[in-house]
């Protein structure tokens, strides 16, 4: 017979599997009736718990886990500053887990952290991931789950996240106020929730500007071998944008590139502005228009509603979402200049 697993006693029993663990945990939150039904089942069925996760259950682990795409990239950098900032004012450490932005490896993190090597689990989804089960399964194992930046928007948890409406319409109203008229957006994944929010803030300022909307001005460049090629093609026309706003800072270096490739002055023939926490965005030439989101800030926010959550007495999911806003700072590369 196949060994038997919480997730298999919790079929047998039509219950979830949260409510198995927490029953054989014997939590006051279950009924002394189920507790003695999911015993009973265990014991007929000679489920055996995993002896880690067992004596982690009984002991914190006064460890948390971070699960994010990459480090590389400024805004993930600065967010675990502040995450840090807070594990460490709680005594805990912190787990960095890298997905490399891909879904299969996403899941077997998840899957690892199921076993109960971490109290808490704060993550950005990986950007492939569209099928959320296993980021479900980890909650129903009763570890707590918040996320930021790239969010699950169906799970009743803590969120935190930017204004990327807001802000992308400001960036597209300020390229339009610098005399722009045909604005390209270059972005990448249009199913995560902040590109996503980004494209809507864009192409709004766009309708409410009479600027053209439609799907030709905007690039999802998914493949970094690509994106120079494909951005030489569109600025080699006749009808070349007049200006660039860039979703992601990893795209915000190409259009320097291309425009220097094909002798385009920038801001005089294109400008551009970009989402960045990059710290040398003022020494590129032209310094960079950026979007600049509170990285450090949404660190400590994060942690903050990790902590809260792991200090309840009950474990319930503590839904809510905050927003941060981002802030325009306005550089060379998108100044109108004067004749």
């Amino acid at each position: 017979m196949a060994k038997i697993d919480i997730k298999g006693l919790a079929k047998e029993l039509n219950i979830s599997a949260s409510t198995v663990s927490r029953a054989l945990r014997d939590s006051h939150e279950i009924s002394k009736a189920t507790i003695d039904k999911v015993k009973a089942l265990a014991e007929k069925l000679n489920y055996q718990p995993h002896p880690y996760a067992g004596s982690l259950r009984k002991n914190k682990t006064k460890t948390i886990g971070i699960v994010v795409p990459e480090v590389a990239n400024n805004f993930f950098a600065k967010v675990f500053s502040g995450i840090e900032t807070v594990a460490q004012e709680n005594n805990y450490h912190s787990l960095i887990y890298l997905t490399h932005d891909e879904y299969d490896k996403e899941k077997s993190i998840l899957r690892h952290l199921e076993s109960g090597r971490v109290d808490g689990v704060i993550m950005s989804i990986a950007s492939n991931t569209k099928d959320h089960n296993h980021i479900k399964a980890l909650m129903e194992a009763g570890i707590s789950v918040v996320f930021f930046d790239r969010i699950g928007e169906s799970f009743a948890t803590t969120k935190i996240t930017t204004d990327d409406y807001d802000s992308a319409y400001k960036a597209t109203v300020h390229l339009i106020q610098q005399g722009c008229k045909k604005i390209l957006h270059i972005t990448r994944f249009l199913h995560q929730t902040n590109t996503k929010y980004r494209k809507k803030g864009f192409t709004q300022a766009c309708k409410d500007n009479g600027l053209p909307v439609d799907d030709t001005w905007v690039l999802e460049l998914n493949d970094d071998a690509l994106v120079e090629e494909i951005l030489t093609n569109v600025l080699s026309k006749p009808n070349r944008p007049d200006g660039i706003f860039s979703a992601v800072e990893t795209l915000s270096l190409y259009p320097y590139k291309v425009c220097k490739t094909l002798k385009i002055n920038m801001p005089q023939e294109l400008k551009l502005v970009s989402f960045s926490n990059m710290d040398a965005v003022s020494f590129l030439v032209p310094s960079l228009t950026s979007i600049t989101q509170p990285a450090f800030e949404i660190g400590k926010a994060v942690a903050k509603a990790l902590f809260q959550q792991l200090e309840k007495k009950k474990k319930g999911f503590i839904s809510a979402d905050t927003v941060l806003p981002s802030t325009l700072v306005v550089r060379e590369s998108s100044v109108k200049i004067m004749p």
